[in-house]
């Protein structure tokens, strides 16, 4: 699994990065509203905390069997990061699969930007060999069920820690 890296995935409006902790600063502010914690819980981190996660995120899982894929959104046209994307991949018993989720800061909101970075980000895993994409999404989060379903994941009616699983088949 080591063998799967993050690069640089270009959608129509967007540049997902592969994560850095140089992008922990400007991250700071785009993730900023404490209301984006609603649904997950906890408060928006500071830039220092951000730099920390990200060099554990960068250096990757100490579990050789698990890729952690993290990428930045870009917006190109107001050149600003505006949230991420991310994505653990594990083999099973039908070849890869990975569990995704996605953030965008509420001044970028409603702009179909999680949408479409989650679209490039499983077409990037289809690519890779990934055969299966799972979401969790509480279920009173009407938005990001609306960026699963756009992006081709289905709710499966299963729970999982207060979350419901939603799933698609790649390829």
């Amino acid at each position: 699994m080591s063998t799967l890296v993050p690069r640089t995935i270009d959608t129509d409006r967007l540049t997902l990065l592969p994560l850095s902790v140089e992008h922990a600063d400007e991250m700071a502010e785009a993730l900023s509203d404490p209301g984006l914690h609603a649904f997950i819980g906890g408060a928006p981190a500071a830039a220092q905390d951000l730099r920390t996660r990200y060099a554990r995120l960068v250096a990757g899982s100490p579990d050789p069997a698990v890729a952690w894929c993290n990428w930045v959104i870009r917006l190109r046209d107001e050149a600003c990061l505006t949230g991420t994307v991310q994505a653990t991949v594990t083999e099973g018993d039908q070849g890869r699969e990975t569990e995704i989720s996605w953030v965008v800061g509420t001044p970028w909101q409603r702009r179909d930007i999680a949408t479409e970075a989650a679209r490039g980000l499983v077409a990037w895993l289809g690519e890779h060999g990934v055969r299966t994409v799972v979401a969790h999404i509480h279920p009173d989060h009407t938005a990001s069920a609306a960026v699963a379903a756009a992006t081709g994941l289905a709710s499966t009616g299963q729970w999982h820690e207060g979350e419901i699983k939603w799933q698609l088949a790649v390829g």
